[in-house]
């Protein structure tokens, strides 16, 4: 038997590979599904690409490459005899436990179930099965590659660092933990480190109840490790953070096991010390209020929480795993898959993307839309449970044993992981900003759209912005692209104004006089105010008049060029506190089903009007080119220095931030802090760096203001620094608005590379785009497209599909917490006359759409009567 498995591998030996350091084994996912070794067919792993497969998809790779030794991964799982001992090891066959590294299902409790893992290999296409370990009766290859592959660890390890989800283990003290009779009691508020002022960062030692400051940490929290002396002195091992108790558990730290931990018992031990879970409820200062008389809080509110939600199955009701903090990006893709023109652009060209996608797919953004898409819609992954398993929950929840939930959901890690690959805040396990996500991947929609389907230009639409100098009266109109319409929340506008300013005070005495603080009262403003505050004109910081040929003051109004056929709406409830961390308002807005925004349409140059001239303003050159000193940055008109004060007054380098300001073209302090964030870690791009170079002295290196350019050019184009290319971000980001790479350049280089006058400039110089461009096909006030004009008209931008503006509210995303760096994302959507609830993987039907706490709204236009 040995010679005939030896003979009939030999065809196939050079095909076959050993993993090598840097390969990713994908042994838990398939590459256009979302089957793994849980599923009913198994996962398939190729022997040479290492690439994972569902049945339904290796039949295509096999065809495609002409692969045909693939190593077969199946793991069955069962329930436990009731007569096993409690905490017992799962049953492994063979010994061989080549899903240990794998997050899988993650679903089933270790006490509860058991699981068998089965691996054999599989020759195509004749489906020849040779099962493993046959050490002897392989070539000694083979069994090397196929050791390797089994105890190859996870290609996501590494992108989830944080994940308690799948990370955290029960402690090995919880059990068993000993705690003092000292008649210690926890009061709701007004605590601090028993051995210094700290206030933050605290944690209770369970043991004898005492309260330290913890550690400092890189992103700013801790303390002074008081809590660590403690544990020193005492040896008592665990700890809980005060601040994140809630009725569902709190963050628990092990000093002996040095690292964070589960405990089961955390109720009984907290209760030793007077709290009651139960009972509790966050207060403003982090600490844990088990006195307070019960209130419903903004997470009760928006989760739906105390209502029995019925589950809802099938198709379009599938839902996505938490991964760690990854609920921003959840709710960002329910919502767009909930759309139409992205259903019709991935999972209907479904099987086109699949057949013409690359070698390594996982790779490849269209392939893992298509497969995200595939996985949300199809309902594969989404059913029902069967009588007998109703009948078996009913008789388990009685006994108070673990349930296993019927609605799983699916777990796109290739998605998150190719989507966020290089952006240094997605890449992360850190809790995001779903607007910003949002944005991010219509970005990478529109990158990835060339020469097929956009669906991202149901959102795209034009702003005219207006500005007005206000000595001369004269006027410029320009217009921009955006994807969404940002509404301030006045809060001056609200309408319980003296509830607010009582509370205010009220709070303000609790905090002095150490007590708990009153019940919180939320801003309530109304949805007009909001959109009569996007109106009002605003003034324009440093506005240069072409007619006066100087600074004089300037106000700004915008308005819709044209509407989008799904109208985004942002609230704008976070805002920038004194020390630059993201906060929260707490405010309730009376958003409308109906949306009527008709009366925002722009009108152009009015009768009697007159325009700016086109002028740019002079650029201030240092008399020694060389000469890049403070007094010449600082005459700069291209840095906007209230902006860089801001930063620097952050802590960042102040050249950097020079260089924030600059490269985002004067648009704001939290423009330039998304720039600072986002290249800090990285070497200057532009070419005048090393390849070895220090990130971090690349990063405070002096800005190089721009210089009168080569000789040949006339000295009408400018340059940036050694480098007469624009800014490759610069224009990355407008080509991504659909204008050609040409068309930006010559924009930005005619504009010393500012975008804001870059976007101006184009619009007001349609005629420098090459015929030989395809049109744009921007569509016209009755939805005509310009692409069906003659054959002689003139490109006029960006393709945006206009119509009326009323619409329909089909779904909005809300957030829970005080920050965008913290806190839970759910989503509602419309779906079939009713609204629907998705809680990262539970899917249920909504009894109380929270739609007054929302932060992101998506409205449908609707149809013309």
């Amino acid at each position: 038997m040995a010679a005939d498995l030896g003979e009939l591998l030999v065809p196939y030996m050079p095909t076959i590979r050993v993993p090598r350091t840097g390969d990713r084994v994908f042994k838990s996912e398939c590459a256009f599904s979302y089957d793994s070794p849980e599923s009913e067919g198994g996962l398939y792993v190729c022997m040479n690409t290492f690439l994972g497969f569902g049945r339904e998809h290796v039949e295509r790779h096999y065809r495609k490459t002409g692969q045909c030794v693939y190593m077969h991964l199946k793991r069955t799982i069962k329930e436990k005899d009731p007569g096993a001992s409690g905490g017992a090891v799962p049953r492994r066959q063979n010994g061989k436990v080549f899903l240990e590294d794998v997050d899988l299902s993650c679903d089933f409790n270790g006490d509860d179930y058991e699981y068998e893992d089965e691996a054999k290999l599989v020759i195509f296409p004749d489906h020849f099965e040779i099962p493993l370990p046959n050490i002897e009766e392989l070539p000694a290859l083979v069994t090397i590659a196929c050791d390797a592959v089994l105890s190859s660890p996870s290609p996501y390890r590494k992108q989830e660092p944080d994940s308690w989800e799948d990370e955290i283990q029960v402690s090995r003290h919880a059990r068993n933990l000993k705690q003092l009779d000292n008649s210690v009691r926890i009061p709701p508020s007004g605590w601090k480190c028993a051995r210094c002022e700290l206030r933050e960062n605290l944690w209770l030692n369970l043991t004898d109840g005492a309260v330290h400051c913890g550690r400092w940490f890189f992103d700013g929290s801790g303390g002074n490790g008081h809590a660590l002396e403690h544990y020193r002195e005492t040896h008592y091992p665990l700890a809980v953070k005060l601040g994140t108790l809630t009725p569902d558990g709190g963050d628990v730290y092990s000093f002996d096991e040095e690292e964070a931990v589960l405990d089961p018992y955390l109720a009984e031990h907290l209760a030793h010390f007077g709290i009651d879970m139960l009972q509790m409820q966050k207060t403003e200062n982090g600490l844990p209020d088990s006195k307070a008389k019960p209130r419903i809080s903004e997470w009760e509110v928006i989760q739906e929480s105390g209502l029995k939600l019925k589950p809802v199955y099938g198709s379009g009701y599938t839902g996505i795993k938490n991964l760690g903090s990854s609920c921003y990006l959840s709710t960002t893709m329910q919502v767009l898959f909930s759309i139409p023109e992205f259903q019709r652009a991935f999972v209907g060209n479904i099987q086109r993307i699949f057949d013409y996608s690359p070698l390594d797919p996982t790779q490849d953004f269209s392939t893992q839309m298509a497969k995200l898409g595939h996985g949300l819609l199809s309902g594969q992954y989404s059913k029902p449970p069967v009588k007998s398993e109703l009948i078996e929950q009913v008789m388990k929840e009685e006994r108070k044993v673990f349930v296993w939930p019927q609605q799983r959901g699916i777990s796109p890690r290739m998605f998150k992981a190719l989507v966020s690959r290089g952006h240094v805040e997605f890449s992360s396990s850190r809790q995001q900003d779903a607007q910003e996500f949002f944005l991010h991947v219509i970005n990478q929609v529109e990158r990835n759209s060339e020469g097929s389907e956009n669906p991202s230009d149901v959102f795209r639409f034009l702003v005219e912005e207006r500005v007005q100098c206000c000595q001369t009266r004269k006027v410029r109109y320009t217009q921009r692209v955006d994807y969404l319409m940002q509404l301030p929340a006045p809060l001056e506008a609200a309408t319980n104004k003296e509830e607010l300013i009582s509370y205010e005070s009220r709070r303000q005495e609790a905090e002095e006089g150490r007590r708990p603080p009153p019940e919180r009262v939320r801003a309530r403003i109304p949805f007009s105010a909001c959109l009569q505050a996007f109106t009002e004109p605003e003034n324009v910081a440093d506005f240069w008049s072409s007619a006066l040929q100087a600074k004089s003051a300037g106000i700004k109004t915008s308005r819709f060029a044209s509407f989008p056929l799904y109208l985004v709406v942002q609230i704008k409830k976070f805002t920038f506190g004194v020390d630059w961390v993201p906060k929260k308002v707490d405010l309730s807005i009376d958003v409308p089903d109906l949306l009527d925004i008709s009366h925002l349409r722009a009108a152009g140059l009015r009768p009697g009007e007159e325009e700016l001239p086109d002028l740019a303003p002079p650029i201030v050159i240092p008399d020694d080119p060389r000469d890049h000193s403070m007094s010449h940055l600082m005459d700069s008109p291209e840095i906007d220095e209230s902006s860089v004060m801001q930063l620097a007054e952050m802590g960042f380098p102040l050249e950097a931030c020079r260089k924030a300001v600059y490269y985002t073209g004067n648009m704001g302090a939290e423009m330039a802090f998304n720039w600072i964030i986002a290249h800090m870690e990285e070497p200057e791009g532009n070419g005048n760096r090393n390849a070895g170079s220090n990130p971090q002295q690349d990063f405070a290196e002096p800005l190089a203001l721009p210089s009168f350019g080569d000789p040949g050019t006339g000295g009408s184009s400018l340059t940036s620094g050694m480098d007469s290319q624009p800014p490759e971000e610069s224009i990355a980001i407008l080509t991504s608005m659909g204008f050609s790479r040409r068309q930006t350049v010559q924009a930005l280089g005619a504009t010393n590379n500012n975008l804001e006058r870059a976007l101006d400039w184009i619009f007001t110089h349609p005629e420098s785009e090459e015929e030989s461009e395809p049109v744009s096909g921007v569509a016209d006030a009755e939805g005509n497209s310009a692409a069906e004009a003659s054959s002689g008209a003139e490109p006029a931008g960006p393709r945006v599909r206009d119509g009326p503006g009323r619409y329909e509210l089909f779904a909005f995303i809300s957030h829970m917490g005080t920050s965008t760096m913290c806190g839970h994302y759910v989503c509602h959507i419309k779906k079939e006359g009713r609204w629907v609830i998705y809680n990262d993987h539970k899917v249920s039907l909504s009894e109380r759409p929270p739609k007054d706490l929302g932060y992101i709204y998506f409205y449908q236009r609707l149809a013309s009567s």
